[in-house]
């Protein structure tokens, strides 16, 4: 700590033990410390800020409060947690957040013993805080389960689920609603703080209780009408009904960034060990405290590197349109032209690019929240009343509605398009988003055609093919970041289905590449040329079904045949390998290898260094080579070690 530190409270702590016995005004000070260095860390870095600065009070308030890691705190998503790592150890590697090496930005139990549950995607906390409390039962402890919960992780039907689970249960459990987005501002004044302190006081709920167990005395008619006048008297004050229904305790609203009022809701909320699950709501403002975020329309929700002066992003110039740009290009260019076409999102516009298409088509756009089952199955309904429907959806949260897409969509084959952003690798978002499993996924599904670009302009064909297939479902699996810089045209080509195409042609090597590792093809052609092995390089654009009569040429006229691709194992190169042994095309001295993601969890860092660690560049295809042709002695060692 130095003598004109700008943070000397927060300078000595070194985890949240340090501050249960800092008085109500330190803690505001401490607050004030821990959002200025929030925004120090995120400047360096880049990362989820908006979402961290509205819980700075909060994640405070709950660590002054609470036995943490004895008390379980689990965040969901983890978006938010940023000012959770700060307090809980974490504050010296701030500058390694999402950076190779560095610690993750999301909860990781790997990471801390304060972060019991990892979470990277959206509305789990509570199924996963259920858990810990039944576990704590089962075993006899005595320790608070507190799991914080936004609004928009409230659309997912899984935080309902479990809610219901938890009230039917009875079960000890602290929910709190972290309420960002309010359109009609609650009710969070002294008297909203006065009335959620009174009503989460043990002498209130003890109270209650009694009078509930009074009214069980009288006739069934007189018990249920007590009951209603004490449900909706308490609903017309807080407008917690709904919660009531799910068997939860509701109090609230309370302002989120007042602990003043925080603090004394959430000592009654400690105090009583008897009460079932609680529900305390807060009103929060994504980007508190910063004016460049609070004047921001997505708050700085997720930003690059920043002044913090001015809030200015440095941004990296882009020399190439990113495939989600050119996906939203190549389907208003469709819409355009079919007004069948609509489009649904998962609470993804902006990353999907389904903003843009929205602004052209406002009418056909849809955002149904973080919802994905629904989505697909929505997407479904619209199928069979003969509208084109386009599933956009990350390849990562698609897995939450596989059942969906297997039973809505596959079994009654109806023509579901689904666009598949952030396949492969995703950079600093690390394992927890990487688009790692969508082929094994969807070509085990029969009737699905599964197209992968090469390039932005493979996208835009494929756009249009997917907006022509009327018989069955279909997907476009692409990867995050720039395209390759080729020309757009205005309008996409259909293709035809399940064929691919020769990029270059040679007579001893053969690499057949799906998606976007076609660039990195193409050099390691070169770089085998140089040593004087001929190469062809096929780009197989389709995934299912595949080109059985180019899989056949290949195998046929070269002496080794490598594929690749941007998923895990099991996908593309499986069926491959499986045709090509029923077709015998294995038994003429073929020399084949595979090349996918490994079978390993990779985390954040930079999108080029994961798919170097994942052995899937230029310099891997041809040290593959050479190994299949004896000639491993010319092959780079490290990589060939890396390899083995």
């Amino acid at each position: 700590m130095t003598e004109n530190s700008k943070t000397p409270l927060l300078d000595k702590v070194r985890n949240p033990a340090d501050i249960r016995d800092y008085s109500t005004d330190q803690l505001k000070q401490l607050a004030k410390e821990l959002r200025h260095d929030t925004v120090r860390s995120v400047s360096i870095t880049g990362g989820h800020l908006g979402a961290s600065l509205g819980v700075v009070e909060l994640t405070v308030a709950i660590h002054h409060v609470f036995d943490t890691p004895k008390d379980r705190l689990i965040w969901d998503v983890g978006h938010q947690c940023y000012p959770h790592k700060i307090l809980t150890g974490r504050r010296e590697r701030m500058n390694t957040l999402r950076q190779g090496d560095g610690i993750s930005g999301f909860t990781n139990r790997a990471e801390s013993e304060y972060d019991p549950f990892g979470a990277g995607h959206s509305s789990t906390s509570i199924s996963a805080g259920l858990g810990m409390a039944v576990a704590r039962d089962l075993s006899g402890g005595d320790n608070h389960v507190i799991c914080v919960i936004g609004d928009g992780a409230m659309t997912a039907g899984m935080a309902y689920e479990a809610m219901n689970n938890a009230g039917s249960m009875d079960a000890r459990l602290i929910v709190i609603l972290n309420d960002n987005d309010m359109s009609i501002a609650p009710p969070v004044g002294a008297l909203s703080a006065y009335l959620s302190r009174l009503i989460s006081s043990k002498p209130f709920r003890t109270a209650r209780h009694y009078a509930k167990e009074v009214a069980k005395k009288f006739p069934r008619q007189i018990e249920e009408a007590a009951a209603k006048v004490d449900e909706f008297a308490r609903g017309m004050v807080t407008g917690g009904t709904m919660f009531e229904e799910l068997g939860f305790y509701y109090v609230g609203p309370v302002d989120g960034h007042n602990l003043d009022h925080l603090l004394p809701v959430l000592r009654n909320l400690r105090d009583d060990k008897e009460q079932g699950p609680v529900l305390l709501h807060c009103v929060t403002e994504k980007g508190h405290g910063y004016k460049p975020a609070e004047a921001s329309l997505d708050k700085y929700h997720g930003v690059s590197k920043f002044d913090i002066v001015t809030g200015k992003q440095d941004k990296p110039k882009s020399n190439a349109p990113s495939y989600t740009s050119v996906y939203a290009r190549g389907l208003i260019a469709e819409a355009e032209v079919d007004d069948k076409i609509v489009a649904i999102t998962a609470a993804m516009p902006g990353g999907t690019g389904i903003d843009k298409f929205s602004e052209r088509f406002p009418e056909r756009s849809f955002d149904v929240g973080i919802a994905e089952q629904h989505a697909v199955t929505f997407a479904a309904g619209l199928a069979t009343e003969g509208y084109k429907p386009f599933a956009t959806i990350y390849s990562t949260f698609l897995q939450r509605a596989y059942d969906q897409v297997v039973h809505d969509v596959a079994i009654q084959k109806l023509p579901v398009r689904f666009a598949i952003d952030r396949a492969g690798y995703v950079g600093a978002d690390g394992c927890t988003h990487a688009g790692a499993f969508d082929l094994p996924y969807l070509c085990t599904l029969p009737g699905f055609v599964v197209m992968a670009p090469s390039d932005e302009a493979e996208l835009m064909h494929m756009t249009a093919t997917a907006a022509s297939i009327d018989d069955g479902p279909s997907a476009i699996r692409y990867p995050r970041g720039e395209g390759m810089g080729v020309d757009l045209p205005s309008k996409g080509d259909v293709l035809e289905i399940g064929k691919g195409r020769i990029v270059r042609e040679g007579t001893t090597v053969a690499i057949l590449s799906l998606g976007a590792r076609l660039g990195e093809s193409l050099k390691a052609a070169e770089e085998l040329a140089a040593m004087g092995l001929s190469t062809t390089v096929a780009d197989a654009r389709f995934a299912k079904p595949l080109d059985e009569d180019l899989i056949r040429r290949l195998a046929t006229n070269h002496e080794v045949l490598i594929t690749i691709e941007e998923g895990a194992a099991g996908g593309f190169a499986a069926h491959v390998l499986q045709f090509m042994t029923n077709d015998g095309l294995l038994e003429n001295g073929l020399k084949v290898r595979v090349m996918t993601m490994p079978d390993e969890f990779i985390d954040h860092n930079k999108p080029d260094v994961q798919y170097e660690l994942a052995g899937l560049k230029a310099a891997h295809m041809v040290v593959n080579v050479l190994s299949a042709l004896g000639r491993a002695d010319e092959a780079d060692p490290a990589i060939l070690a890396q390899l083995a």
